[in-house]
């Protein structure tokens, strides 16, 4: 069903969170006849595609832009940029429910970053990667924000979100050295080889010899052959981009921050790192310290360690995560893993569903994500089957009570003609100097500003 004229379902359904799951999401309940209203906390859909992908990869992020335009001009979609969810935002859990939509999805992303309880990781020079992330690609609060690296950077995890950051230190701001540091050994390494294109013509490849020298009897004490792995790894370095940069990268395996060791001034000098060794699980590796302590100079530490969901939006939260329904339905998908769910009662929310990364913190990107708000859409699609007798509110009435609180709360929400005047505004920009791939506004009220003289 194409969701326009007679085929219209008549059910109404939020989409708070307008990002690869939210826009999987919306697509497949508007297709499929219902009329959909999309929330989204920033004035731009896209989420990760618009502000997690690195910006210098504009094909990808050109393609992902125009599926989701093509599905927010539907005419059973509505889009509401600016509005955030939680207590004492412009709208709450409860605020949403009293709309009367048939259904509300919650695709909003994990957007609280993980801490690994290391000592000193308040101080001057610590970092997420989430922030990183965010500043490079100009999130709004993010992009203006000062981030002085310092010259010899050490990133903690060895995921593709580790490589875009060395990709943006080494190209953009040319410090001297980045070193990813593994818990585990280079066998675990987890980033794409194609990714490591990136920066893999900075590779210190001497660096990395005597890394992997340093560390050979404790790959062999697991089967692993240090010479065979270093070869597998080091023949991924092909293809490499060319980025104009002298910077130097290396690798630190089998190494646990301890604490972060600091100057007077409270500045990172050095990371505190405990020896590890490998312990065969089935068919897994797992890194045990072994009490042997030393200092790695640095004067900069960014943690790429994964992601929680923020607990406070009003949804409920247990150790990182929303808390779904654990009694499985057996159906496929199953019902429970999107169901959101309330410990205190025992019941789940009715009418309340979680997709992406509100469902499953860091679970894969763009790819994974749209899977999962497909998935979702078909969880949704049988509840709202098995409830078509029930009276429902339309379309008209459920826009008109938001508008109504969005205007009590004094909210500024921008609309599909709102984002036609910022995106006009912004490619007569494209040529700014400061910008890597498109140029982006890097505060709300620049685009605002830009909108409402767009609209004149």
């Amino acid at each position: 069903m194409s969701g326009t004229g007679a085929d219209r379902s008549g059910h109404v359904v939020i989409v708070v969170g307008a990002g690869p799951a939210g826009m999987a999401l919306a697509k497949k309940l508007a297709d499929a006849g219902h009329e959909v209203i999309i929330l989204n906390r920033d004035i731009k859909f896209g989420g990760l595609a618009e502000y997690g992908i690195f910006p210098s990869k504009l094909k990808l992020r050109g393609g992902l832009k125009k599926q989701y335009w093509e599905m927010l001009e539907q005419p059973n979609v509505q889009y509401f940029g600016n509005v955030s969810i939680g207590e004492g935002k412009d709208l709450t859990v409860e605020n949403l429910r009293g709309l009367g939509a048939s259904a509300i999805a919650f695709s909003i992303g994990a957007q609280g970053t993980k801490a690994i309880g290391v000592e000193g990781d308040s101080a001057q020079g610590v970092f997420h990667a989430k922030d990183v992330v965010y500043h490079f690609n100009r999130l709004p609060g993010f992009g203006d924000r000062p981030f002085d690296m310092g010259k010899h950077v050490a990133i903690i995890g060895v995921g593709d979100v580790m490589v875009d950051i060395a990709h943006w230190l080494i190209r953009y701001k040319k410090v001297e050295r980045v070193t990813a540091i593994a818990r585990r050994g280079p066998a675990e390494r987890k980033y794409n080889p194609k990714e490591i294109r990136a920066v893999c013509s900075n590779m210190d490849l001497a660096g990395i010899a005597q890394e992997f020298a340093r560390i050979k009897d404790r790959l062999t004490a697991v089967g692993q052959h240090a010479d065979e792995v270093q070869a597998g790894m080091t023949a991924e370095f092909t293809k490499c981009e060319s980025t104009g940069s002298p910077s130097k990268m290396g690798f630190r395996f089998l190494a646990s921050p301890k604490r972060v060791l600091v100057d007077a001034s409270n500045r990172v000098r050095a990371l505190e790192m405990e020896d590890n060794k490998l312990e065969l699980k089935g068919d897994d590796t797992a890194a045990v310290g072994l009490k042997r302590l030393y200092e790695f100079p640095v004067d900069s530490v960014v943690f790429a360690v994964g992601d929680r969901v923020d607990e406070t939006v009003g949804l409920p939260y247990k150790n990182g995560v929303y808390v779904t329904n654990p009694n499985k339905t057996g159906n496929d998908p199953d019902d429970a893993l999107f169901q959101a769910y309330d410990e205190k009662s025992g019941q789940t929310i009715d009418g309340v569903f979680l997709a992406g990364w509100a469902r499953k913190a860091s679970e894969g990107l763009v790819g994974i994500a749209k899977r999962d708000g497909d998935w979702c859409a078909e969880v949704i699609g049988r509840y709202l089957a098995a409830r078509a007798s029930r009276p429902r509110a339309t379309m008209a009435d459920v826009i008109a009570k938001l508008q109504a609180i969005l205007k009590e709360r004094k909210s500024q929400p921008v609309d599909l003609d709102g984002l036609r005047a910022l995106e006009a505004v912004e490619k007569i920009h494209a040529g700014a100097p400061d910008a890597i791939g498109e140029f982006k506004f890097a505060s709300n009220a620049d685009m605002l500003a830009h909108i409402e003289r767009g609209r004149r």
